[in-house]
């Protein structure tokens, strides 16, 4: 997603959103296909536009996804709901050749694996995430070098109750570049923003699903807001509650 044009109050500025996507390209006269994975970016980077597209702020740095870091991936991480959801699949799940709708059995299957190997891909995350932290909470005259560098690294896994042979972190110090590439103590960013997604999807389910009603409610709490709200106040304002951990651990088959 890029946002060309920022929506403005102040400018009198409309939005200009566009969504770019590579994907594979299809044999001479075939159509071209895609894949779960890039079904799921595709609506995810569709969510990041709608995030500019309904912004209704006043001042340009404010606009769309001008929000901060743990916050700006969770509407578009709500918007991957709509992949799987019934009314939405059977207009573009069909089989190329027959035009048949994607059984039921088939999506049960693709959902199903969502939930493999999640304890392991969980603690790899967290325990980069917490590294990722732990480093920033020393000075500057404190930060180790050399052999020292990995005595840090294993004790502050100890620490945070997460040193295990058998699940390393996902990077460690000597390679993990988000620490300086802007993540800045922000690596915990996605599964924060996951607990919000989870947490919403819930609420979607609970109040009928896909509902103008629905879509309104999210749009003006929360998608026309960008960084014009502190970002909890704009998740309350829609939710109606604090954020719970519950629907991450049942969507991940944690629970």
């Amino acid at each position: 997603m890029l946002e060309y044009v920022s929506q403005s109050d102040l400018l009198d500025q409309a939005p200009v959103v566009a969504n770019h996507m590579n994907i594979t390209k299809p044999p001479r006269g075939e159509p071209t296909l895609l894949t779960w994975t890039q079904v799921n970016t595709l609506f995810h980077e569709f969510g990041h536009a709608l995030h500019g597209m309904f912004s209704d702020v006043k001042y340009p740095t404010f606009s769309g996804t001008n929000v901060p870091r743990d916050f700006v991936e969770y509407p578009s991480q709500v918007n991957q709901m709509w992949a799987a959801w019934p009314e939405v699949l059977r207009n573009y799940a069909v089989h190329h050749e027959t035009g048949e709708i994607m059984p039921q059995e088939l999506l049960d299957k693709v959902l199903a694996t969502q939930t493999f190997n999640q304890g392991f891909a969980t603690t790899e995350y967290l325990a980069a995430s917490l590294l990722d932290q732990a480093w920033h909470q020393i000075g500057p005259d404190k930060v180790p070098s050399g052999e020292e560098l990995l005595a840090f690294e294993a004790s502050a896994l100890e620490q945070a109750g997460v040193a295990m042979d058998e699940i390393p972190p996902r990077y460690r110090s000597t390679y993990f570049l988000h620490i300086t590439g802007g993540y800045s103590a922000g690596y915990y960013a996605y599964i924060w923003s996951e607990v919000l997604d989870a947490d919403s999807v819930v609420w979607f389910k609970e109040n009928g699903g896909m509902t103008r009603e629905n879509g309104d409610h999210f749009r003006k709490t929360l998608l026309s807001r960008g960084g014009a709200e502190d970002p909890m106040i704009q998740f309350r304002n829609f939710r109606g509650a604090e954020p719970d951990i519950e629907p991450l651990l049942v969507r991940r088959g944690l629970k």
